[in-house]
Order: C-alpha cells, then structure tokens, then sequence
C-alpha cells in the first residue's frame, strides 16, 4: 500500500487527499428543515431567500386489507424464488387479479434484495404497485427490512405518489416480531424520503405526505402503534442530525449550534447551557480554546442535561442516580487551520461536526421517553481556521487536566477537544462515556464507508456497542487500543504531540483520548468513515448520514432496561 500523505494523519474524513480520479461528486441530496438564519453584523450582506421548509411526512398504523387502502401507491415485499404471492403480497395478488403472479412467472422479476418493479394493475384502490425484493427469507433482519421500507418510500416520493400504503415487511413469514417489524418499516420510509432543499430553488418531486402500515390483524395493529411512534421519533432525530451536518458553516457556526441545543433541548424535556470563552477560560479548557483560536466565531461548550424518566433535574446526593455521558465533536468548519487542508473536498468540511449532530439528533429523539438514567450530551464546538491568531505547530497547550501538548499538526485538531469535554465529564461521576467524531480521514481508509471504528479498552462496553450496531445496522468495527501505543505520542517539549507519525493514525487518536478517559468506562467511534456516505442507499442520500444516533439511543435504551448495569471498576473490564 503506497505511504499516506501528511494529510492522513489528520482529523476529519477530508483529511485523506485523493487523486482527481478519486474526487468524489459533491451532494445533492437534500433535508426536512432550513437551517435558522444567522444575525447579521453591521453592514454585513443578506444571505439569499432559503427554500421554503418540507412538510414532516405522517407515519401511521391503519387495520384492514392492504388491497382495498386509497393511496398513490402501495408497497410489497416479495421473497427471492417466491413463485406464490402470500400474506399481504398475495392479498393485493388476487385484487388484482394476478398481476404479482404474472410480474413473477415473467422472471422480469425475481425478488432479489432490493430489486424492483412498478406496476399499474387494475383493481386495486392505490393508483400503482411497487414490489420491492427481499432477497432470501432467512436473511432478512429488522435492518433489511428498514432498506426496503426506504427503496420504497424513495421510489413512491419520486413517481409523484404523495402517499403510500405498506405492510410491516418480514413480521409473516419473515419470522420478525411484528412491531419490530413495523418500526423499521416506519424509520426506513421516513429517511428514504429524506432529502436536503433548504438552499435548492428546484427541490424536485415533492416529499410523501404519509406513510399507512396496514395489519389486517386488529390485536396487531394495536400493538404495532406504539413501536411505529418510537421509530418516527428516532428517524426524525437522524433527519435533524443531517440536516445539521448539511448546513453550511457560514449558517452554522457554534454560536447558532448553541441556539440550536438550546431549542432540541427545551423540546426534549432537557436542561441545555452553552458556555462561553469566559468561561472555558476559567475551567482551564485550553485544548478548546486552541482549535477556537484562529476564527471570528468563539469556541463553545454545549451541555445538555435530561434526568431520570425525562424530567430536566440533576441527580442530588440524597437521590443518587446512573448517570451516561455522550460527547460529541463539534467543528462548524475545519480548515485544517495552519496545516491546511488540500483544496479538493474542502466543502465537505461542514459536516466535521458530525458527533455533536448525532448528540443533538438523539436528545431530540429522546421526547416523551422516559429513562432510568441522567444523560448528559456534551458538544466541544468551534471552528479550525487559519489566522493571525490562530494555533501555530510547535505551539504548547495545557488541557483541562493539566496536560500539556505540543501542536505537530493543527489539523489533528478534534482529539484537542474531544479531550477537554472528556476531562470535564469525570465531575458526572459517570457509569459510561462514549465519544463519537469525525476523527480521522484514515479510518475511512481501513474501513472504507460501510462501519465506523470502535476503540475501547472495556469489554462489557464493547459488547453492548457492539450488539447495539447489530440491531440498527449502523456498523462497528474494533480496533486495537494496545498500551504500547501511548510510547509514540510522548512528546519532547511537552507532556504528548497531538500527532505523531503515519502508521497507524486512527489507532493513535484514539490512544491520545486514552489518556484523558482515564479510568472511566469509556469508548470512541470514529465515524469518519460512516457520517458522509459517497453514494446513495435505500435509507440515505449520498451527503451526511445522521450516523450514530440509531446506535446511541439503542446503546442506551438497553443499557437503561439492565438495572445490573453499574459503574464497576474499568480496569475489572478491561483487557490488556
């Protein structure tokens, strides 16, 4: 494999330089929500008109025959080498006299994963018929089942149906528990049909305007209307994370990224502060205050709060609780700053803020469900720019822990933050702290764009991530976090070097965080490989991905419903 450039070492996915026959198309997908105007300063000029805001499509549970539902069109799902229609394919078979039937003894279609087919038969109520494959019976997962709801979804908004008609795919004879089912059904069409058009003057085919999960079975469809409200909620939260992620930086410094939790958390029952340079100052946070340095817009640390069972009050001595901290890296922008990154793919850079969406996306996703557990979301933001004061290599910084840091690279700048957020969430007390970050171009490099890197030193954590991706399908991989490591970080004029070396760059940042998590039970995704994906899937456009917040809410959730789960010594859990 040929040597990294300089700039695969750094932070942020756009670190990596690619070729020009590499360069990737930049996005046209598109989001739910404008982003909010920034204020303008004196004499400052008017941004443009911002494209008026998508109407948030309806998901709801309905009983009766799939055949007989009015829509613009109706979805079914038909098993690979299926040569008879059953269940609600079969159904909407004999409405329609046959046409599945025909559409399968043709061999035009043949029920491939993902594989499909358009129809206009007569006797149905819905004007067309989109018959989507769902590849072998015995592979089928909730996560399939969710990529076909969003094939779907994706292909009715496009034919100009404003409303469509599907049945919980995979809960007959796929062997999927009908209200799992029917909440992948519900996550998958709403971020099928998500798209980014906030700055677009052409948005193209307009949004759906309501998704039916139809269930012929009464007692059923009763119990499928819960876990279709959880699975709207969490896939709206993913929705507001790419919105964030798409937005542009002059739109989004971390100011207005303030404004914005500030909001999520009044939504979500949460208590929300952001504090300020004077702030920082005082905490002694000089790793953020660093990245910060070199722009017009101050660096900021963004606190969310939610107790135990939704309420907005903190955990007392007199009435102790579990407590869990999410950190998210949070740069509105990233230059690279003095170390300044390649020209190609720069725009990108928008989305190196990436955790903290994914933070905010989960906190939102979080209203009206009720925890047994404080969680605590902490967002370092700033921007990474160059400037006459901005971080110079060779610069020193003392960390919130005391730590001092000799600056190799001012666009190894995220593990700088990441760190002072990891140091003031010990004061929590917390039982688990996960980091999530758009860490390093090399992760992408290792991994490619298909699962994100999980370092941790504790098993159980591990083990519970681990599970918690399976189900959601937002994949982990783990990596080595080997004490030797820490040997190439020690630095000559300070304590460490934020970079060192081209071997084994995401392994090292993660190593540097090490260090501040100390003994906490704590792990790092980086998930620089997963937060932009280069090309269209069935539940997302090529652009941001709001990953990260299926997999924290999951995580959470099931952490929540184990009462075992404490925060026992991490060196109990650790392997060596």
């Amino acid at each position: 494999m040929p040597a990294l450039s300089l700039a695969d070492q750094v932070d942020g996915p756009g670190s990596a330089r690619r070729r020009p026959s590499e360069r990737r198309k930049s996005n046209r997908g598109c989001v739910k929500a404008d982003p909010e105007p920034v204020r303008k300063r004196p004499g400052e000029a008017s941004r443009r008109r911002q494209a008026p805001r998508e109407t948030a499509m309806d998901v709801v549970p309905r009983r009766g025959n799939i055949a007989s539902r009015p829509a613009g069109a109706v979805a079914i799902g038909i098993f690979q080498g299926e040569r008879r229609p059953t269940g609600a394919a079969g159904a909407i078979d004999r409405a329609s006299r046959g046409a599945v039937t025909a559409l399968l003894r043709s061999r035009d279609f043949t029920g491939r994963f993902l594989e499909t087919a358009v129809l206009y038969p007569s006797g149905l109520r819905a004007r067309r018929l989109i018959v989507v494959g769902l590849g072998q019976p015995e592979e089928l997962s909730p996560h399939r089942v969710r990529l076909v709801a969003g094939q779907a979804a994706r292909r009715a908004r496009d034919l100009g149906a404003r409303t469509l008609a599907t049945p919980a795919h995979g809960a007959g004879r796929g062997g999927i528990e009908p209200e799992r089912a029917a909440r992948a059904v519900a996550e998958g069409s709403i971020l099928g049909d998500y798209r980014f058009t906030a700055y677009r003057t052409d948005p193209g085919p307009p949004p759906l305007d309501r998704v039916e999960i139809v269930e012929l079975d009464a007692a059923s469809s009763v119990r499928m209307r819960p876990a279709i409200l959880d699975g709207v909620r969490v896939a709206r939260g993913v929705c507001l994370a790419r919105d964030l992620a798409s937005t542009p930086g002059e739109d989004l410094p971390p100011e207005r990224l303030g404004q914005k939790a500030l909001a999520v958390a009044r939504a979500a029952g949460a208590t929300a502060r952001v504090l300020g340079k004077a702030q920082l100052e005082r905490l002694g946070m000089g790793g953020l205050l660093a990245v910060g340095r070199g722009s017009a817009n101050p660096p900021c640390l963004i606190v969310l709060e939610r107790g135990p069972g939704g309420g907005r009050g903190a955990a007392t001595a007199a009435r102790p609780t579990r407590t869990v901290v999410v950190i998210g890296k949070g740069v509105t922008f990233d230059t690279g700053g003095i170390s300044l990154k390649p020209r190609e793919n720069m725009n990108k850079m928008k989305y190196d803020m990436s955790g903290g969406a994914a933070v905010l996306g989960l906190f939102s996703a979080l209203q009206g469900v009720e925890l047994p557990l404080r969680l605590v979301g902490l967002i370092p933001a700033a921007e990474n720019m160059p400037g006459g004061r901005a971080l110079k290599p060779g610069d020193v910084v003392r960390m919130m822990d005391g730590t001092t840091v000799e600056v190799t690279n001012t666009d190894a700048e995220g593990r700088l933050l990441l760190a002072d957020a990891l140091a003031y969430s010990r004061r929590y007390e917390p039982e688990a702290v996960v980091d999530l970050a758009t860490l390093t171009g090399a992760i992408s490099i290792a991994l490619g764009h298909l699962a994100a890197g999980l370092f941790t030193p504790d098993e159980d954590l591990a083990a519970e991530l681990l599970a918690a991706a399976a189900e959601t399908g937002e994949r982990l991989w783990r990596m080595p976090l080997w004490p030797e490591y820490a040997s190439e970080l020690r630095g000559d004029t300070a304590d460490f070097v934020n970079s060192a070396g081209r071997e084994g760059v995401s392994i090292l940042a993660a190593t540097f965080l090490r260090h501040f998590a100390r003994d906490l039970p704590w792990a790092h995704l980086d998930i620089a490989s997963t937060a932009w994906s280069p090309v269209d899937r069935p539940h997302e456009p090529r652009g941001p991905t709001g990953f990260g917040v299926r997999l924290l809410l999951e995580w959470i959730s099931r952490r929540a419903a184990d009462p075992g789960k404490s925060a026992a010594p991490a060196a109990a859990r650790a392997r060596p």
